[in-house]
């Protein structure tokens, strides 16, 4: 089933590596202190998970009066950079985190429901935002972030789809209000629905988007709530890969016999993807340090953080705002397809 809808006949322009190189500095700077601001904002505020408040400050310093000329200027080159190579090794690092021991550890009945809860969310909000007529690859990339992993997800599909630098921005920043409104709705919702703090920290963890949204929503049941809810959470991850895969193939069908500018045909199987499974591997195989897990987590989180800003940094308010009631809906509606199915889930294998 093709999952974009894209002219077959579109060219896919590669990079220009030398142009970028020489003239990405003042961007990527520009990155690097949103992520360390980003960063301080985190460690004053711990609720603000630091990839939020990366997206957050790119948009605002985007439409800061004396900040917009430099960000659509001479900052462009290494913002975009920013958000397409660092995301790419911060989604490979992204494996690290994923203990695929742990994860299996949950039982074959809870593999069972995180799959059910991706394919739903993913297919239903994709559907859903056709027929809403939101611009572009939006609905791709809104449903990949509800579903697996927020904004990391979101970059990783954007990779592989073509999508244009507005699109991403303009879907990473509504899965990221989505998922910071759980922190404070979730927990709300434990009580009238009856839920064990086992039972609530899966659910957190099938059904918010981001990792540190899912860490800073469980935490509130306590430490066994939160440990269920990243196990379950790591089980989305690693639907990560066999989803970008899926899309890079629908891609590479409907633009068979294109090739991009640089003469090459899309990758049937991105090679950060390759990484990501990789990395996987080498975390589960136990040779690896804490310290050095500690350091990956770390550098990962910085990377993820700069990308996001450059993304962030690309949203256009009143761009947005033309399709915002749309949008709106998509959000509530792919908010509800996934907290439903996920409780379902939930209450079926506890």
């Amino acid at each position: 089933m093709a999952l974009l809808n894209r002219p077959t006949h579109q060219v896919v322009r590669a990079p220009r590596v030398s142009r970028e190189t020489s003239t990405s500095w003042p961007g990527l700077a520009l990155a690097t202190a949103g992520a360390v601001v980003a960063w301080s904002i985190h460690w004053l505020v711990p609720a603000v998970p630091m990839l939020t408040a990366s997206v957050v400050l790119g948009i605002a310093v985007a439409h800061l009066p004396g900040m917009r000329t430099f960000v659509r200027g001479t900052a462009r080159p290494g913002l975009s950079l920013a958000g397409r190579r660092l995301m790419r090794i911060g989604i490979v690092l992204l494996g690290l985190g994923l203990g695929l021991d742990q994860v299996l550890r949950l039982g074959w009945a809870t593999v069972a429901m995180v799959v059910g809860v991706v394919a739903a969310t993913f297919f239903g909000t994709l559907w859903l935002g056709r027929k809403l007529g939101l611009p572009g690859d939006q609905p791709l990339l809104i449903a990949t972030g509800y579903s697996i992993c927020g904004a990391s997800a979101i970059g990783a599909v954007s990779e592989v789809s073509g999508s244009d630098e507005e699109d991403v921005a303009s879907s990473v920043a509504l899965v990221t209000l989505c998922g910071t409104l759980a922190i404070a709705v979730l927990p709300l919702l434990q009580g009238p629905l009856g839920l064990s703090d086992l039972a609530f920290g899966r659910w957190v963890g099938a059904s918010v988007h981001d990792v540190g949204q899912v860490v800073a929503t469980a935490q509130t049941a306590g430490p066994g709530a939160l440990g269920e809810a990243v196990l379950v959470k790591l089980m989305r991850v690693a639907l990560l890969a066999p989803l970008v895969a899926a899309v890079a193939f629908s891609v590479r069908a409907r633009r068979r016999g294109v090739r991009t500018a640089s003469g090459r045909r899309p990758a049937p199987v991105p090679l950060f993807v390759a990484g990501f499974l990789v990395a996987a591997g080498l975390r589960a195989t136990g040779v690896l340090p804490e310290v050095a897990l500690e350091w990956a987590h770390t550098a990962q989180e910085a990377l993820l953080a700069a990308a996001l800003f450059g993304l962030g940094s690309a949203v256009h308010l009143p761009t947005l705002a033309r399709t915002g009631g749309r949008a709106a809906v998509l959000g509530l509606g792919a908010w509800v397809v996934v907290a439903g199915v996920s409780y379902a889930g939930v209450a079926l294998t506890v």
